[in-house]
């Protein structure tokens, strides 16, 4: 064979209709592969008409009934897609990484971390720089009542709200179905826990924590070291969150209703701030039917205003938000009723309409305003996303998301322009649009799917603690906050895998505090360890420069004169000598 003679290589003759020509190679060597940004968008849109395009075809007919009938449809062919383009909802992204009926949802201020919570007791939190559309998975799976489980208990209770600081967002306020509220960090690391408070007393006011089940919370809208959380023992409190031994306020609510001993559920609560700089509002409403409402900033000895039977009473009225102005406050109750309260004349609702209620199955069924307040948005038993007018709560919009499964909560986000919305199919889905909306969901349509290996089952090769692959390069220091602090799963084994095993907490340790722990939890506990009379003499100065006990007669105040001491005296002081012995 010469060089000069040609390579002729034989590759298999297939018909151009054979499916065997997708797997057959065309090059040799490692082929690239670009992602078809425009074809993955595509497959993102919801196959689900827009009512409200439909609603403006007809008031246009009816209106412009006098023109002819071929220029009426192409004017109501360009409404329809104006229409379409007003709401972020042409466009889906499903995430399924919960198993239970998803309770809340919150994301950022940045809009770049979404936080689940579910009543399967979990938080999932999702990171939208690192997932593509073929990789939509949380990266973290948090329980927080886990290191209590491993030891040797068995809690575990359902995740009532979440919400990520609204200022730096850094932190999220984490609620269960538990006396105690948590403050986490956004890699899912508990920062502060409140304390509980004690059951035996009768007074509320004397107790430095809830006694009952907290039913919901939020953050103070200007103070990004303020929140307050609403419990079943008919209380308000507002704690800072650098200090978790004790509330800072708490607002004592006193039922009026007959049978209730003065006490009630509360059910949802919302802070607001005036965008003019008015006073902050904090409203709150209860299971005995009432709407109460107190000056955000103080003092809270009486509220502001009151309805006793704003909704009807022995019903769940867990849906209540204020709208950017601070002027309105919209409620969403257990009765089947919505109802449009304005705060200047806060006696009897402006506007009331009927809304099924799916309170008796999700009790935290969710009602917000949209970030300028243009639009309501709520959730309905059969799936619906509703989108309404705030001036007379008529329905600007409904589009099915999650057929058969009730919607329970809805938020629109003011940056990325996206509505998340959770059903009780276990399913978050982020409603978009291509045009109008920015990053979050539309980033992860137009990034490339990652190519994984037939067999490669996520739940197998990848750490769900942290969110790594089992063949992947670890730069230390790199994901430092992805690591869980000490944690351990309920075998005692360490959830990251490049720690040593953590020994279990024994009861003997548990009842046995460390020094480290007295200094941080029992105020002036460093005193154990003073002299007291060098604590006493460090003010000896200080109490002759300063007299502040006997200042007033310094002037008048005699010079201590003390007698000489005899000799006799001095002797008799001294003990007596032993004699000599002869």
């Amino acid at each position: 064979m010469n060089d000069s003679d040609d390579f002729v290589v034989e590759e298999p003759v297939l018909p151009d209709d054979d499916p065997m020509r997708a797997f057959v190679p065309t090059a040799f060597g490692k082929t690239s592969r670009e992602a078809n940004i425009a074809a993955q968008i595509e497959q993102s849109r919801r196959a689900v008409g827009n009512p409200t395009a439909a609603k403006v075809k007809t008031e246009t007919k009816t209106k412009g009934s006098q023109s002819d009938s071929d220029d009426d449809d192409s004017f109501d062919d360009s409404d329809e897609s104006d229409a379409e383009d007003e709401y972020p909802v042409s466009h889906e992204l499903i995430l399924k990484t919960h198993d239970k009926p998803i309770t809340t949802v919150s994301l950022d201020p940045a809009g770049s971390r979404l936080a689940t919570g579910s009543l399967d007791s979990t938080v999932n939190l999702h990171d939208f720089s690192s997932m593509t559309p073929t990789t939509l998975r949380a990266f973290r799976t948090v329980d927080p009542w886990e290191t209590k489980k491993a030891a040797a208990t068995t809690e575990s209770h359902p995740i009532n709200h979440v919400e990520f600081h609204p200022l730096s967002g850094g932190v999220f306020l984490c609620i269960t179905a538990h006396p105690q509220a948590k403050i986490m960090s956004r890699d899912g690391d508990i920062i502060t826990e409140f304390v509980k408070g004690d059951m035996y007393l009768r007074d509320m006011h004397n107790t430095k924590g809830h006694v009952g089940e907290i039913s919901t919370g939020t953050w103070h809208p200007t103070d990004k070291n303020t929140c307050v959380t609403a419990g079943s023992d008919s209380t308000l409190r507002i704690w800072d969150i650098n200090n978790k031994r004790s509330q800072k306020e708490v607002i004592v609510f006193k039922s009026k209703a007959a049978g209730s001993a003065g006490r009630t559920r509360m059910s949802a609560v919302a802070w607001g701030s005036q965008a003019q700089g008015g006073q902050n509002l904090l409203v709150a409403a209860a299971v005995d039917g009432s709407l109460v409402m107190y000056g955000g900033d103080g003092p809270f000895t009486r509220p502001a205003a009151e309805v006793r039977d704003a909704h009807k009473a022995d019903t769940w009225t867990g849906g209540i938000d204020i709208s950017a102005d601070g002027r309105m406050v919209v409620t969403r109750g257990g009765d089947g009723f919505i109802k449009l309260w304005d705060t200047r004349k806060f006696k009897q609702p402006l506007v009331t309409v009927a809304h099924p209620s799916t309170s008796d199955r999700f009790p935290m069924s969710s009602i917000r305003y949209s970030p300028n307040s243009r639009f309501i948005l709520t959730g309905s038993a059969t799936g619906d996303l509703h989108i309404l007018n705030p001036g007379n709560l008529k329905p600007e919009l409904v589009t099915p998301v999650t057929p058969g499964s009730p919607l329970i909560v809805a938020e629109w986000h003011e940056k990325l322009n996206q509505v998340i919305t959770g059903s009780a199919n276990g399913e978050t889905r982020i409603l978009y649009n291509p045009d109008k909306s920015s990053r979050g969901a539309l980033e992860v349509m137009m990034r490339a799917p990652k190519k994984r290996h037939i067999d490669d089952n996520p739940a197998l090769t990848m750490d769900q603690g942290v969110g790594l692959s089992g063949d992947s390069i670890i730069t230390p220091g790199a994901n430092a906050g992805g690591r869980a602090k000490g944690g351990v799963s309920a075998s005692g084994k360490s959830r990251d895998p490049r720690r040593p095993q953590v020994p279990q907490q024994t009861p003997f340790m548990r009842n046995q505090p460390d020094e480290k722990h007295i200094e941080e939890n029992i105020p002036l506990s460093r005193m154990l360890y003073e002299d007291p009379r060098e604590a006493l003499l460090k003010y000896a100065d200080k109490a002759k420069q300063d007299p502040m006990f006997t200042n007033a007669w310094k002037d008048t105040q005699p010079v201590t004169q003390y007698a000489e001491v005899s000799d006799a005296e001095e002797d008799a002081d001294q003990p007596a000598k032993k004699k000599a012995k002869r």
